[in-house]
């Protein structure tokens, strides 16, 4: 049995400069307000990163930011110029949708005060960029998505580098998958292939429950590829992975030409071909191919399906697949810890009403770690996610105090993990430590949407070192699926 664990003392120095240790498929959410808090759903297409270099054009409008500067009432593509136009006039007559493009000379920004910050957009659109992202547009990006925004990836053939300054779409997108501040661990669960197709119409999978093959635009059977490229799928990495279409021959995790995955609590669709968003109009000059409206594929279907779905209109459909059935509920039983050490397996005294570190809602809170010298304690609970369920969101309060000075050395942690019925660990969501210390409550959220159909056991870990107390406060928490 420990030692009673020392008084404690609030810390009143700023530590919004330290880290924080992030593994797995899975992100925390920020403490800023999600993504898909408006009504209307609000879409930016980038514009800032060479996307009309060469014989590409790909914009909704020449009007920038605003497309209904060109024409405010669109009835058809060529009420806009651009060979997006189809794109954007299709949503815009749709309505419930706002749209905007960042203008060539722009540079994408989460948290300012641009009217083009992505903070202002629900979902961001990334047609074949040509120019790679600067350190801050990366971060940018990945945290927008993170805290519940959209983005969707079109990738073409590799070579494709139009304005010749050496990269590449695929370039472009693997690099910010796996060289950005926020998650370079294959964040998404796939990469892009280095392949350049000439021709083929990759096939749906056969899945009547999901929102982007079957959606409010219509169903999706297949696309088109006239020199493109598709993605290579790592479920290991990230279970929210998920493929929708295929080249010819190919299936499971490779050869996917269309996928859709989660990240935090936002989602993502990638793209292999430029070629079915082009509409055959745009700015004089240009060589354009209408895959928009190619009768030999459904590609309108499959952009405009997916650009709903990625605001958040329409089920989450990555990585749940589709059969059983899924009622609204949140899974974790005595959630904020009011009924004392019952339904959760513990180690002796974490969950507790001692007022040394205060609960963040009534008594009672989960309280790992705080003795000051070598220790470990857990906390867990095992939960069925339905097979049906297409949204699992496990979240928490998290409070870390600690009496450690150091700025850099994570000497004690906390692990959140998930592991499978015989206790093997599935994915480690993310590990703090003495470094995330600071007054009052965050909130810490996942999607562990990957892992529908399974019993998984949700676990905490907190270690100690020998020297100064860190202590780990859990309260309020909650595994809502639907």
């Amino acid at each position: 049995m420990p030692g009673p664990r020392r008084s404690r003392r609030r810390l009143t120095t700023a530590l919004a400069g330290f880290g924080l240790l992030l593994t797995g498929a899975a992100l925390q959410i920020g403490t800023g307000a999600p993504a898909h808090a408006a009504t209307t759903h609000r879409i930016l297409f980038d514009n800032a990163h060479a996307e009309t270099a060469g014989n590409a054009d790909w914009i909704i409008s020449t009007s920038q930011p605003d497309p209904l500067g060109q024409d405010s009432t669109p009835s058809a593509e060529t009420d806009w110029t651009g060979a997006l136009s189809s794109w954007g006039v299709a949503l815009q007559k749709a309505g419930g949708y706002s749209q905007k493009t960042l203008p060539s000379g722009s540079s994408l920004s989460y948290g300012g005060s641009s009217a083009t910050d992505l903070s202002n957009f629900d979902t961001l659109v990334l047609p074949e960029p040509n120019t790679m992202f600067t350190s801050a547009e990366k971060t940018a990006i990945m945290n927008f998505v993170k805290n519940g925004g959209g983005l969707f990836m079109i990738s073409d053939h590799t070579g494709a580098d139009r304005n010749n300054d050496g990269y590449d779409a695929v370039e472009i997108f693997n690099d910010l998958m796996s060289n950005n501040s926020v998650d370079s661990t294959d964040p998404f669960g796939f990469s892009v292939d280095t392949l350049s197709i000439g021709s083929d119409h990759p096939a749906a999978i056969s899945d009547s429950t999901d929102p982007v093959l079957h959606g409010a635009f219509g169903t999706v059977t297949k696309s088109l590829i006239a020199s493109g490229t598709t993605a290579t799928l790592k479920p290991a990495d990230n279970p929210a992975v998920k493929g929708l279409l295929y080249r010819t021959g190919y299936s499971g995790n490779t050869g996917a030409f269309f996928a859709t995955s989660a990240f935090g609590t936002g989602r993502v669709a990638f793209w292999g071909d430029s070629s079915p968003i082009d509409d055959g109009t745009g700015q004089s000059g240009n060589t354009l191919y209408d895959g928009w409206n190619d009768s030999t594929a459904t590609n309108a279907p499959l952009a405009l399906n997916a650009t709903a779905w990625l605001a958040g209109s329409g089920t989450t459909g990555g990585g749940g697949g589709g059969g059983g059935t899924c009622t609204a509920a949140q899974l974790l039983g005595n959630s904020g810890f009011e009924s004392g050490a019952t339904t959760w397996t513990a180690s002796s005294g974490v969950i507790t009403n001692d007022t040394g570190e205060a609960a963040r809602t009534g008594s009672y809170k989960a309280w790992l770690n705080g003795y000051g010298s070598a220790h470990t304690d857990t906390l867990a609970q095992t939960v069925t996610v339905p097979a049906g369920c297409t949204r699992a969101d496990l979240g928490f309060y998290l409070h870390v105090d600690t009496d450690e000075t150091t700025t850099s050395t994570a000497y004690d942690t906390l692990k959140v993990q998930v592991l499978d019925s015989g206790g093997t660990v599935l994915s480690t969501l993310a590990t703090y430590s003495n470094l995330n210390a600071a007054s009052g409550w965050t909130r810490r959220a996942f999607s562990l949407a990957g892992y529908a159909g399974q019993t998984l056991t949700v676990k905490f870990t907190g270690t100690e070192g020998s020297t100064l107390p860190t202590s780990f406060v859990i309260d309020d928490t909650a595994l809502d699926v639907g």
